[in-house]
Order: structure tokens, then C-alpha cells, then sequence
């Protein structure tokens, strides 16, 4: 077994006043060249936006990019005609393609929004850009893991051009389970939205990050109340 341990304190951090943003992996001015990727995961960000700001409209191409709103409200423009709104509870995907516009703005004048915003490198370069959103059933996350995202249209959750997996659970203080990787060359990526878990034995905590790769199942165990996002994906470009 392979694993690399992101804690929470180590990211990188940006704060602009109207956003406040740590970065899992390197970003914009944060740069850490041990730090740019996990296989095909390339950006996983903790943003929080102030009342009534928000990310101007702004070019992407290329990439399968999954906004998870964790509290408040944020509003999704683009260039494919969606106006949408995305909260707590929400996963909302996007697959740049050949290229898009969009915008994001905190809805809301008395809260601010806080989401993890993921880029992904697909499979397949220049598709049709896609626009997707689901509201997840909070009974289904409760102390198991429950997918969020495929590769396969057909299955639970969104889908995304790459052979990738995503998993959330919403767990109880001593609740243990396990997770068995679908693929062959894949790793997991597992963040900690809150409480404290251990994973393989390693200590977790609030917005650590914790890589595994080469090895077949992992085990969970929450050691107090805890919500967990597991990312499955390959950890080869090819």
C-alpha cells in the first residue's frame, strides 16, 4: 500500500477578501510541485464566498469539473443556457469539452457559500460541453457510501468522461465500514468534510486529505460523528 497524508493545515490558502479559498492541490498562485495531482484528480479546492459575490464569467475547456455546495446557496450561470441553483445536499457536474463560460455567485445577502469545487482530467478530449445536477438523499448517506458520481450515465449519481468513482458517507461515531476500489491501476482520494475518522489506521481529521493507492479495499472507521467524500480514480493519465 501506497498513501500520501494532505492535513488540513498544510494546503495552500488564498484569501481575497470575497473568497476565501484552501487548495488540496497546486492552484492559481499556490504552487507545490509534490503537491499538483492525485492520478487524474487535479484540483480540489474549499472555498467559502462572501454574501452576495462570486466568480465573474470565466473560460473552461477540457476538464470534468464537480461542484459539492456544503453550506448556502450558489447560483450557476453559463454558456450552455443554465441558470441553476446548487445547496447543501447538491452535486453538480460539468464537462468543459470544447469549451464553456460560466459563473458562480453566492445567492444568498445574509450567508456566505461554502462548496468544494473538483477538477478532474477526462478521458476523452473535446466532447460536448454537459451540464448536470442531483439532489442527493440524505438517508442513503447515512453510515455507508453512497455514489455520487460514475463513469456510466445509467448508474447512481452524476457521470463524468473518466473511469472515476465517487463515494460520500455520512457516519456515526464508531461506525466502521470498508471500501473496495473498482479498478486496477486506481488509488482513492479521501477528504474529511467534518468530525474524525480513521482510514487504514491513519488518524483523520476535519479537511484532511488522505491518498491510497495499490491496494484492493480500505477500511473506515469513524471516531466520532463524521461526513467523508471518497474519490476513486485512475492514477495513470492514460
Amino acid at each position: 500500500m501506497n498513501s500520501v497524508l494532505h492535513k488540513a493545515e498544510t494546503r495552500g490558502h488564498a484569501n481575497h477578501g470575497w473568497l476565501d479559498s484552501h487548495h488540496s492541490f497546486s492552484f492559481a498562485n499556490y504552487y507545490n510541485p509534490e503537491r499538483m495531482n492525485f492520478g487524474v484528480l487535479r484540483v480540489l479546492n474549499d472555498d467559502m464566498v462572501i454574501e452576495g459575490r462570486g466568480f465573474g464569467t470565466h473560460p473552461h475547456d477540457n476538464m470534468e469539473i464537480i461542484s459539492i455546495p456544503l453550506e448556502g446557496d450558489l447560483e450557476h450561470k453559463d454558456s450552455m443556457g443554465n441558470t441553476t441553483v446548487i445547496k447543501q445536499g447538491d452535486v453538480q457536474v460539468m464537462s468543459a469539452g470544447t469549451g464553456i463560460f460560466h459563473s458562480e455567485y453566492n445567492k444568498n445577502t445574509d450567508e456566505p457559500v461554502k462548496f468544494l469545487q473538483i477538477w478532474v482530467f477526462p478521458n476523452k478530449k473535446d466532447v460536448e460541453p454537459r451540464y448536470d445536477q442531483i439532489t442527493l438523499d440524505p438517508v442513503k448517506l447515512k453510515n455507508q457510501f453512497y455514489q455520487i458520481l460514475s463513469p456510466n450515465p445509467d448508474d447512481e449519481g452524476v457521470w463524468v468522461h473518466q473511469d472515476a468513482w465517487f463515494h460520500m458517507g455520512d457516519f456515526s461515531a464508531g461506525n466502521e465500514t470498508h471500501y473496495k476500489l473498482k479498478g486496477n491501476n486506481h488509488g482513492v482520494y479521501a477528504f474529511v468534510i467534518n468530525g474524525d475518522v480513521e482510514i487504514n489506521g491513519q488518524p483523520l481529521n476535519e479537511r484532511d486529505g488522505y491518498g491510497i493507492w495499490n491496494v484492493k479495499q480500505m477500511e473506515v472507521k469513524a471516531t466520532g460523528d463524521a461526513k467523508v467524500l471518497l474519490m476513486e480514480v485512475p492514477m495513470s493519465m492514460n
